[in-house]
């Protein structure tokens, strides 16, 4: 799974924020608390009115994190040769591109519909089952689509934030998009339990071990990895409804009114 050049940007941005905030704070003394004085409550996020219960999700996803995925994404990053595991994402991102291409057409996007499309059916055979990656080659470009993007495009707003088990950060739009996400999933397609379960895990691991660097570096610089990753996640799902273009939240300044509209008995200047 690439990265946008953008979303790096956001991630590596914010955290050096949290790394400054940090040493300032470290030489920064506390001020005297009163005796019976408290402290004053942060305001709530507005786009996370679920926060207490997301907080307990997020902390059981992590420690599985840690005691599953993470170390099977280091063995894995560490040991399996680095061209079989560029083949290993090569398939599962193939998987993905049918799906891809079938939201784009719901979005009303027929030159991605044609791209996404396009590349599964090359890679699914001149690149052996999604093995390699001819498509590329050939010009043709991933647009990465799910069905969460395809509401967001059709107006549903994304809802409060929410985390859910297993499957990590979301929202109540994103959330309603993994059901469809799921039955569209070529791998749920397999018969077989222990091939299907074997595929799910592999894919998994396989995302967790691209993920190490820049989780790593979270876990050193974020002062609350909590937040960092809602807001990260939140501003990462509004471009991607927007293909990186989001539209501007802020209001125009009004402009400067008129010195003759402001005293309409002042005289105009003639030319």
């Amino acid at each position: 799974m690439k990265f946008r050049p953008w979303f790096l940007s956001v991630l590596l941005g914010c955290a050096s924020l949290c790394g400054a905030a940090h040493a300032q704070s470290a030489n920064t003394e506390p001020a005297p608390v009163t005796a019976g004085a408290e402290k004053p409550a942060l305001p709530p996020n507005p786009k996370d009115p679920f926060e207490s219960f997301n907080r307990q999700i997020f902390s059981f996803n992590t420690s599985l994190d840690r005691a599953v995925l993470r170390p099977a994404a280091k063995v894995y990053s560490e040991y399996v040769p680095s061209l079989l595991q560029t083949g290993v994402s090569n398939f599962f991102s193939n998987l993905r591109d049918l799906w891809s291409g079938v939201n784009s057409a719901l979005q009303a996007k027929p030159g991605h519909a044609f791209d996404n499309v396009g590349r599964f059916l090359v890679n699914t055979t001149v690149g052996i089952y999604g093995l390699f990656d001819v498509a590329t080659h050939l010009g043709l470009e991933r647009h990465t689509e799910d069905f969460g993007q395809t509401l967001g495009r059709w107006g549903v707003p994304s809802g409060p934030y929410l985390v859910l088990p297993l499957f990590g950060p979301s929202t109540v739009r994103d959330g309603i998009g993994l059901v469809p996400d799921s039955y569209a999933n070529l791998i749920n397609q397999v018969t077989e339990s222990d091939q299907r379960n074997a595929l799910w895990f592999g894919n998994l691991v396989d995302r967790r071990s691209q993920l190490l660097p820049l989780t790593d570096h979270i876990d050193r610089v974020a002062l609350d990895k909590y937040s960092f990753t809602r807001d990260a996640y939140l501003q990462k799902r509004l471009n991607d409804v927007y293909d990186g273009d989001p539209p501007s939240t802020e209001e125009p300044e009004p402009a400067e009114p008129d010195a003759t509209q402001a005293n309409p008995d002042q005289p105009k200047e003639r030319p």
